[in-house]
């Protein structure tokens, strides 16, 4: 299994493995339709919250297929505050990143910060060679994360699936670990 030391730690957040204890906050966010909106799925039953807990708190990541969800909060004020994921995707070193907020804890720079921590540990941590992120076009503030994070825009798919009841344009941003490396420098 690849080496992911937890918890992560950046200037103001604490990204960890999921417990029990996150449950309510992370209903209380799911359960809304403006989350949901750019989700998989419906806003989150309390029932479904609880499997997805259950699953983020216990995840294995040793082999393509498998993803990590870290429970996000602030270092200041502990508490669930949302989640940042990684995907291991099949293709020699290929991963997905994405996050999701609580409404209060959006338009702080929190997800930003967050996924800046996951792709480095994708790509210094576990050596992929690029991790992209996949949104709905509609998702404006995501692909100003995506932008922040110095991800390029390189394709977007019209109408590609069919999604809530609506078509949806798929964007993908994306990043080699070049890319990395040379705005780390």
């Amino acid at each position: 299994m690849p080496d992911i030391r937890l918890p992560i730690r950046t200037e103001r957040l604490v990204l960890r493995r999921f417990e029990a204890a996150d449950l309510d906050a992370f209903h209380a966010y799911h359960s809304l339709p403006g989350t949901a909106r750019f989700l998989p799925g419906a806003a989150k039953t309390y029932t479904q919250c609880m499997e997805r807990v259950g699953h983020y708190a216990n995840f294995v990541f040793d082999k393509e297929g498998d993803w990590v969800a870290l429970a996000i909060e602030a270092a200041d004020s502990p508490g669930l505050i949302g989640e940042v994921v990684l995907k291991w995707l099949p293709g020699h070193g290929q991963g997905e990143v994405g996050w999701s907020l609580a409404p209060g804890a959006r338009g702080h720079g929190y997800a930003t910060e967050a996924a800046e921590a996951v792709l480095r540990l994708g790509f210094e941590g576990l050596d992929f060679h690029r991790i992209d992120a996949k949104l709905d076009a509609l998702n404006t503030a995501s692909a100003a994360i995506c932008e922040r994070l110095g991800m390029r825009l390189e394709a977007k798919h019209v109408d590609k699936w069919r999604y809530k009841g609506e078509w949806a344009t798929e964007v993908i941003y994306a990043m080699l670990r070049d890319e990395w490396t040379a705005r780390r420098r």
